[in-house]
């Protein structure tokens, strides 16, 4: 009999989840994390939005936080905290020195691609003049109390 695999406790954040503050209140409480790149997908800027959206790009490579440990509660919170635009799936991600795991990212949902603009997201740049603004304004916040 092949040996049990556990369960994907890890998740890819690429945009708002990025910020370690934001990710502790949605989770409920702070994650250890990594850096980490997600070959094979791009990121792009939701429209009239502060966040990104990641689709599959052969050519493209998305750098962001891998948090590990997430709880059944902190999954429940992220699935609600994202919303119908995105659907969770397992992808393949790349460590320093070249190692992989297989974890949890929000991918962009099909049916909703037409929501994405060309514009590429940039943390800086959300870091410094979004970041506040998607505090204060971001729906997906409610779901959670």
């Amino acid at each position: 009999m092949p040996a049990l695999q556990p369960p994907v406790q890890d998740l890819f954040t690429y945009g708002s989840l990025m910020c370690e503050d934001i990710m502790a209140a949605v989770v409920g409480a702070p994650l250890a994390c990594t850096p980490a790149m997600l070959p094979g997908f791009r990121r792009f800027l939701v429209s009239n939005e502060h966040y990104p959206g990641v689709i599959a790009d052969d050519d493209g490579t998305v750098p962001g936080i891998v948090y590990h440990a997430i709880t059944p509660e902190g999954w429940s919170r992220l699935d609600a905290f994202e919303g119908e635009f995105y659907d969770r799936s397992l992808v393949t991600v790349r460590y320093a020195h070249n190692t992989e795991s297989q974890v949890y990212c929000y991918v962009f949902r099909p049916e909703f691609h037409h929501l994405l603009t060309t514009i590429e997201w940039d943390h800086a740049a959300f870091l410094r003049s979004g970041k506040q603004i998607f505090q204060s304004r971001y729906c997906g916040f409610k779901t959670l109390d």
